[in-house]
């Protein structure tokens, strides 16, 4: 006999398997020797109160052994044969996109500007040795995409666009830990999200498809209102190379370039809001206590604490983002003259900081005053304020930063807390520089942020500037029902850089819409 048992259990107990064995025989009148295995299909914990509990459903295995695997497994076919399809990105979106039409037997070709996972490493740590961003193999480009060395949650509320559990199995068939498949906020993290995102490339290239990388592309290949391919340049050889097919456009919430071409070659886009702000980073264990209530902190069975605030300001939303327990801060520029600041934890989330973004919402009338119809206005405002960002941190990524408490009360911070940020940060009046309508707004959030939990406004909270890229500034605009293009015919506009997600898991599922959509339509080519 199978059954699925709904407990309530305190942190200890859930963190065995043995004792939970041996609550369910008490609670629910089961001998334990009749109990062969227990699987773990849904967790979460409830912090509500002084006594924190989990919240577990547990697959009981009664005189049955466990004959399934912990995840549903995809078949992936030899697609050497198959037509072919371009899929510019290998982000989630782009990723999800090539092994989902290799499901349809098609041939993906992806082509991904940065480099693959393993050598990105090398730049991402030149950053912090000689304060330098290679322009196209950075925190944002290269194999994984932002995502790769950028956390790895997997928590989405985009729940009505697509097979979210699919999303999350084909993760697990590829080395992800299956607890994020029982987690209400599942992470993978980044030290274990780059390995994951090698084996599904590598499943790509077995199933006939292509990958190359340090490929960037240019333009389209185009035939009156129709897509026939890419013209990319070899960042290695400096040569041009042509791929032919319809293509899955997964360029990711930073390709500036992507857009001025698409702006310039009057294909349709239009300016989208985006959320602007900045890390805020306290001392983990400040924010054990208050969110678990006990000046001890989490203890030893409870991980790292997570927090979630929201709320309204003169109309526009100010709210945390990209929550980063136990994590770093880390810097996200993708060109010169530019800081970008995001966040990153590993698997086991035991740092001594935990980060979040703190953001308001900011949307295209807010900067042009109804008065530009310009599609990259909302783009213009980040690498304007990016750039200011950089002036202010000694021109180079070292970023400045302000105690939380004197952010709020106007006041410059003389010194720093220690910091997670690993380029360094310099003291700077965020409060007098950042835009109007982001500063203010913010400090009347943490007010009230800090009514809700008492000891979160404190002068131990560090806000590291500036945070920028929570999404794309650009909608590359699709028609609803084929996923193409409003007016190009093969396009399929796809992911976080096209709008239409945000984050890990959501890309990924609008990744294997649009490549479901190319099966459709691929006859025609």
């Amino acid at each position: 006999m199978i059954q699925d048992i709904q407990l309530r259990v305190l942190p200890q107990i859930a963190s065995d398997s043995s004792l939970i064995i041996n609550y369910i025989s008490e609670e629910k009148g089961i001998d334990a020797r009749t109990i062969n295995a227990i699987r773990i299909i849904r967790r979460s914990i409830d912090a509500r109160q002084r006594q924190v509990y989990v919240n577990l459903t547990v697959r009981t295995y009664v005189n049955e052994e466990p004959s399934d695997l912990a995840y549903t497994l995809t078949e992936y076919p030899d697609v050497s044969n198959g037509k072919q399809v371009i899929v510019v990105g290998e982000g989630p979106a782009g990723l999800f996109a090539a092994l989902r039409l290799i499901e349809h037997g098609l041939r993906p070709i992806v082509i991904e500007r940065g480099k693959d996972v393993r050598e990105r490493k090398k730049d991402l740590a030149r950053i912090k040795s000689e304060q330098k961003v290679n322009d196209e193999s950075n925190y944002c480009f290269g194999e994984g995409g932002a995502g790769a060395y950028s956390d790895g949650k997997l928590y989405t509320r985009s729940k009505k666009r697509g097979n979210i559990e699919k999303i999350l199995n084909v993760f697990c068939q590829f080395g992800a830990s299956t607890n994020i498949l029982a987690d209400a906020h599942p992470h993978i993290g980044t030290d274990k999200l780059p390995i994951v995102i090698e084996n599904m490339r590598e499943q790509i290239k077995k199933s006939g498809g292509e990958v190359h990388f340090q490929t960037k592309m240019t333009e389209f290949l185009l035939k009156g209102e129709k897509v026939e391919g890419v013209l990319c340049r070899n960042l290695v050889t400096d040569a041009d190379e042509t791929y032919l097919g319809p293509v899955i456009l997964a360029t990711g919430h930073s390709a500036r370039d992507v857009y001025r071409y698409l702006a310039h070659a009057g294909i349709h886009i239009e300016a989208k809001g985006i959320a602007v702000g900045v890390r805020l980073e306290h001392p983990s264990q400040l924010i054990d206590q208050i969110q678990y209530h006990n000046k001890q902190g989490r203890g030893k069975y409870l991980p790292a604490a997570e927090y979630s605030f929201v709320t309204q300001v003169e109309g526009r939303g100010v709210y945390s983002f990209c929550m980063c327990p136990g994590g770093f801060v880390i810097p996200a520029a993708t060109g010169q003259e530019q800081i970008v600041v995001n966040g990153m934890s590993p698997s086991n989330r035991g740092g001594k900081w935990s980060n979040s973004g703190m953001v308001v919402e900011v949307r295209p009338e807010d900067i042009s005053n109804g008065k530009s119809n310009d599609p990259l206005i909302v783009m213009h405002y980040q690498e304007k304020l990016e750039k200011i960002c950089w002036q202010q941190g000694n021109m180079k990524q070292t970023a400045p930063a302000q105690r939380m408490a004197d952010f709020c009360k106007g006041k410059l911070s003389y010194d720093l807390p220690k910091s997670s940020y690993a380029p360094g940060l310099v003291s700077s009046p965020l409060h007098f520089w950042m835009p109007k309508e982001v500063a203010g707004r913010l400090q009347q959030g943490f007010l009230y942020f800090g009514k809700q939990r008492h000891g979160f406004l404190t002068n131990e909270a560090c806000l590291i500037a500036t945070e920028t890229r929570t999404s794309a500034p650009v909608r590359i605009t699709r028609d609803a029902e084929t996923l193409q293009h409003v007016t190009i015919r093969g396009l399929f506009p796809c992911g976080e850089g096209a709008g239409y997600a945000g984050g890990i898991v959501s890309a990924g599922v609008d990744g294997e819409r649009c490549a479901d959509m190319v099966a459709e339509v691929i006859t025609g080519y």
